[in-house]
């Protein structure tokens, strides 16, 4: 057994401030979309990228970050992740253009993929020593997640109506260099002897980033276009070359053989299907709320507290208990359900709308949905793994989450667009298309909650197994 660090407690706070960071980042630009918009001259198609650029880089490194964590050393690779999250940061709040302000989110994005896996690495070696201290060491992490995505609604919403939207980027550099000052609490890890698999990481990365493209661009290039369909076999291509990769190199980032665990594959395909929905509708209700209902930057992040207050204190303090009583997969396949159907509500929302009626209770739904399958999908991912291989399925996991917002976002864009979206200032035509993206994204979760109940087996070994422990389990890494 391990002997304890005298310090893990201080710092577990720096690695919970580091969880709280990296989801922030993926809900604190949703306010601040329109007045980016205007500023930098984005279209409203093209305006995603503000999102998908962090979310692929993020979604598409995951797995090399652990395995650089693995090599390096998880307090060299949380540390590197850091600047270069500084960096992303420094770029996006200074960008006088669009493609700029997608770069600055991209290295954003590499950053959060160094930063998430080291930080669980060293909380596993930090509590190693005591299960009992393990589980709520995992359960304080867990809980700066949904605090995150709470966080950033509200201040993106502060920042971008009292300040300017910069501020959303520059609030990330003082918080990052006072972390870096304070990775000193945190344990050194000697590095390990290895090998990077490079052209993996870099196929599975541009394979995704390519298909994103070729869905956002076929609703102007047309479905049927040659650069569309070359664009699509490109990306199966990448992908296809990634798994080839994967099964002959020596050291891969993702052993082929981890898709024996039970339940790995059907609950990786709940959480596609859930970010596809989830994310969509977050990025969708944002624009209704300002562009259509008129709300301005802080009014609409405060519109959105409900939704996520909600989504905190069922992550945290009520699905775990469900969990232990029910198991994975009725929560998985009710929750998508549940989540179907405040997107289904959502897509009666009228130009003339209101926030009472159009959005509340439909979005309260929603995220009654989401807090219902996200953990249960989590741990049914991870339950059947081995311990030495609890880790990857954690990465996997999250990175299909990411890899299902990035596809569905660019996806339901494109259904929005074609059903007038993107015609700025005809509030009929905007409601009309966001009111498709939120049915297409019921449809998705629909979907996904029938898949589930249908296809996952009730691994009843391993859901006993995590009902000691699932009150303390909420630590897996929450999107929101």
């Amino acid at each position: 057994m391990s002997t304890s660090n005298p310090k893990r407690w201080w710092a577990l706070l720096v690695l919970a401030t580091a969880q709280f960071m990296v989801i922030m980042d993926t809900s604190i630009i949703g306010v601040a979309l329109p007045e980016m918009q205007r500023e930098l001259g984005f279209s409203q198609g093209e305006l995603q990228w503000v999102f998908n650029a962090y979310v692929i880089a993020f979604g598409g490194l995951l797995l090399l970050g652990g395995r650089l964590s693995d090599l390096l050393g998880a307090r060299k690779v949380f540390n590197a992740g850091w600047v270069v999250l500084i960096v992303g940061s420094v770029v996006a709040a200074a960008a006088q253009t669009a493609w700029v302000e997608v770069v600055g989110r991209a290295v954003q994005g590499v950053g959060g993929a160094l930063i998430a896996p080291a930080a669980m690495t060293l909380l596993m070696i930090l509590f190693a020593h005591d299960p009992k201290e393990l589980g709520k060491a995992m359960a304080l992490y867990g809980a700066a997640a949904p605090a995150g995505g709470t966080a950033g609604v509200f201040l993106g919403g502060v920042f971008t109506e009292w300040l300017s939207w910069p501020w959303i980027f520059i609030i990330y550099v003082p918080i990052g260099v006072a972390t870096l000052a304070a990775t000193k609490l945190l344990p050194a890890v000697e590095p390990r002897r290895g090998r990077v698999d490079v052209l993996g990481a870099a196929s599975v990365t541009a394979g995704l980033a390519l298909a994103v493209f070729a869905i956002v661009r076929a609703e102007h290039v047309g479905w049927g276009s040659s650069a569309t369909v070359l664009q699509l076999v490109g990306a199966a291509a990448l992908l296809v070359l990634f798994f080839a990769i994967q099964k002959s190199t020596g050291q891969p980032l993702m052993p082929l053989g981890i898709w024996r665990v039970p339940r790995l594959g059907s609950a990786n395909l709940a959480m596609a299907l859930l970010g596809a929905a989830w994310i969509p509708m977050w990025y969708f209700l944002n624009l209704y709320l300002q562009q259509v209902l008129g709300y301005g930057a802080f009014a609409s992040g405060a519109a959105l507290l409900p939704m996520t207050v909600l989504l905190m204190i069922f992550m945290t303090a009520i699905t775990a208990k469900l969990l232990a009583r029910f198991g994975a997969k009725p929560l998985i396949g009710g929750g998508l359900l549940v989540l179907a159907a405040g997107l289904l509500w959502l897509s009666a929302v009228e130009p003339t709308g209101s926030f009472a009626v159009d959005v509340l209770p439909a979005s309260l739904v929603a995220a009654l949905g989401m807090s219902l399958a996200y953990i249960p999908a989590m741990m049914a991912a991870m339950s059947g793994a081995p311990q030495e291989q609890a880790g990857l399925a954690s990465g996997i996991v999250n990175t299909t989450y990411q890899v299902g917002s990035a596809l569905g976002l660019a996806a339901l864009t494109a259904l929005a667009a074609s059903r007038g979206a993107g015609q700025l200032g005809d509030l009929p035509a905007l409601t009309d298309g966001f009111s498709a993206a939120f049915l297409g994204a019921a449809a998705i979760a629909a979907a996904g909650g029938l898949i589930t109940l249908l296809v996952m087996r009730g691994d009843k070994a391993a859901d006993t197994a995590r009902r000691a422990d699932a009150p303390q389990s909420t630590g897996e890494q929450i999107g929101v």
